[in-house]
């Protein structure tokens, strides 16, 4: 039988007692990692990515759960990621600069029916790819929204992208049409079906209850955000970004929380 492991989780409503999110940051972390964000580029296919450089954190989810708002609430601004009244209008990766040289990545929303079937596989694969062989990617912040709990596509997602060991921030949003009690109640459940689904990886996912419009987890999700950043920092990564316009240079990536390093060259 396989031992199932305690997914981390961060209560909507504040703590009572222990540490507070910014002492959990890394020595070299923002306090507000994606305030300040400005864009950079969009890209549609693998060709159009930059080359591998600063670490680079992926925003996920549905379409409709409330990915951009989420990010917006994040930075602090109202329209960093454009918020559609058609959901699955995105259609491709938004890729914005952090104030450390890290990047944002804003993937497109999936699972929107009128999308067109090709248009839609052509999401699924490029998603995959990114998610399964980005060298820069050190974690990925999974927005969906509590009143639905985690659907199919998102444990596809997971599945895809649990085994590289990176962590995975779920960022459960519409918390604030929930009162304080039912708040918990959906949290709970939104950890166990990750655990039950994912008792292996289960370590890797950290829940936290979120409203853009009330604020609710904003402090929880930037202490993980930073931590990610500040291990970066720690390890030396260099804050330089490389655009589609730089003659092809790449950039020393990052090496993913979790993921082991090669073997040593035996020459």
């Amino acid at each position: 039988m396989v031992q199932k492991r305690r997914i981390v989780s961060e209560s909507p409503s504040p703590a009572k007692a222990g540490p507070r999110p910014e002492d959990r940051r890394g020595p070299h972390a923002p306090a507000h990692p994606v305030r300040q964000a400005e864009y950079v580029l969009t890209v549609a296919n693998d060709l159009q990515l930059p080359p591998p450089g600063p670490p680079e954190i992926a925003f996920a989810g549905r379409s409709n759960a409330g990915k951009s708002s989420a990010i917006n609430a994040l930075a602090n601004r109202s329209r960093l990621a454009f918020t559609s009244r058609t959901p699955g209008r995105t259609q491709q990766i938004n890729f914005f600069r952090m104030r450390s040289g890290a990047l944002l990545a804003d993937l497109p929303g999936y699972g929107f029916a009128a999308v067109p079937q090709a248009l839609k596989r052509h999401w699924q694969e490029f998603l995959a790819r990114y998610l399964a062989t980005r060298q820069s990617l050190v974690g990925l912040a999974l927005v969906l929204d509590a009143r639905h709990g985690v659907s199919l596509l998102d444990r596809q997602l997971l599945a895809r992208y649990l085994p590289s060991g990176r962590p995975v921030l779920v960022l459960a949003t519409k918390m604030d049409k929930f009162t304080p009690s039912a708040q918990r109640v959906a949290q709970c459940a939104i950890e166990r079906e990750i655990a039950e689904c994912f008792p292996v990886h289960a370590a890797q996912v950290t829940v936290v209850g979120f409203s853009a419009t009330r604020r609710i987890g904003i402090e929880a999700a930037e202490a993980m955000l930073s931590r990610w950043l500040g291990e970066w920092a720690h390890d030396g990564g260099d804050t330089g970004f490389a655009d589609a316009n730089s003659g092809g240079r790449k950039e020393r990536a990052p090496r993913s929380r979790g993921m082991a390093r090669g073997p040593k060259d035996p020459r």
